[in-house]
């Protein structure tokens, strides 16, 4: 089974064809990325209206890229798959309607697929994919969350974030450092060269004793801080706040995710979404996962910000699980809040 995947929820625009084989794992075949940063970097974040006219530039380009690096024809797919939420919902039609309408031309199912369940599964094109069942830290965006996955669409939500998540923890820590868009990667850099315990910033819910989240606190602590700096700052005291900052969350990330192995008793650890491409993040759980006995598995580096891999590859095991229902062509219908429990 040849399946096509649009990704359009926000400022990625990503095509992606994923190959479904009987009894071996998802190949993905090519896949096609255009991110819209430079764009966006003037207005310091997305501008919806904005983010939708470039997807409709750009999504039909890709699409014909990945065909053609492929070596495969529009005839030979047997599914297109789109996002359908959440997200933003301009940018999300444009994805839908071009999915739908392909389809519809060639005569071909569509699914719409979850955009954190394609995070979610992403791990499973790497080249050490997991095995259900495990736990899933979840850090993309505005979401923050941990699930207990026993399968495809067999998600157990035990925690999340209360207020912010910990990509806006990074990119409003660094718009307060006057650091550039996006803020999060922009702040991993600057921190390489600072001291992380240069600043006692606050760890928020670290032994709250539950799962959940929250970073407003910490990025109002960097707000003071930076504040208190505003005479004397120099390039060593910005870099001394990011590594300061980048520790606290990752601290608070590595700290819940143990928890919830113990708590679980399960032994594999799946990280997804755009934070988990963060080496440091990387490393800490690297280490503490080794101590424990732990099995620790990441998408490829390439694949933790949106894609369109994603989004086929969770159509393709949606559909070998027996878990999707792929409909006729049609409905351009899209779903800017969707809980990802709704979806399995």
């Amino acid at each position: 089974m040849l399946i096509l995947g649009f990704e359009s929820s926000c400022d990625e625009t990503g095509v992606a064809l994923v190959e479904l084989r009987e009894g071996a794992a998802p190949l993905l075949l090519a896949h096609a990325l255009h991110s819209q940063v430079t764009m966006h970097e003037a207005y310091g974040g997305v501008v919806p209206e904005l983010a939708s006219r470039d997807h409709v530039r750009r999504v039909l380009p890709l699409a014909r890229e990945v065909m053609a690096a492929s070596k495969r024809s529009l005839e030979e797919l047997d599914l297109v798959a789109y996002t359908r939420g959440p997200g933003l919902a301009g940018a999300l039609l444009v994805g839908s309607a071009t999915a739908n309408a392909l389809a519809l031309a060639l005569g071909k199912p569509v699914l719409g697929v979850h955009h954190l369940e394609g995070h979610l599964l992403s791990p499973f094109l790497s080249a050490d994919p997991p095995e259900f069942p495990f736990i899933a830290l979840l850090v993309s965006g505005g979401h923050t969350q941990l699930m207990r996955v026993d399968g495809v669409g067999e998600y157990e939500l035990l925690g999340e974030t209360i207020d912010d998540a910990a990509g806006e923890a990074f990119d409003k820590s660094a718009k307060l450092l006057g650091l550039g868009y996006p803020g999060g990667p922009a702040l991993a850099r600057l921190a390489e060269f600072g001291d992380d315990k240069a600043f006692a910033l606050p760890r928020p819910l670290l032994h709250s004793g539950d799962l959940d989240f929250s970073f407003a606190g910490l990025k109002t602590a960097v707000r003071v801080q930076v504040g208190k700096l505003a005479n004397r700052v120099c390039e060593q005291d910005r870099a001394d706040v990011a590594a300061s900052t980048q520790a606290a969350i990752v601290d608070v990330l590595v700290a819940k995710s143990m928890s919830a192995l113990k708590q679980s008793g399960l032994t594999r650890l799946v990280v997804a979404g755009g934070v988990g491409a963060n080496r440091r993040l990387r490393e800490q759980l690297d280490t503490q996962c080794a101590r424990r006995g732990v099995r620790v598995h990441y998408p490829e580096l390439h694949l933790c910000t949106d894609n369109g891999a994603m989004i086929a590859l969770a159509a393709a095991m949606r559909v070998a699980a027996g878990r999707g229902s792929p409909r006729p062509a049609g409905a351009f219908d899209v779903q800017p809040r969707w809980p990802l429990a709704e979806a399995a």
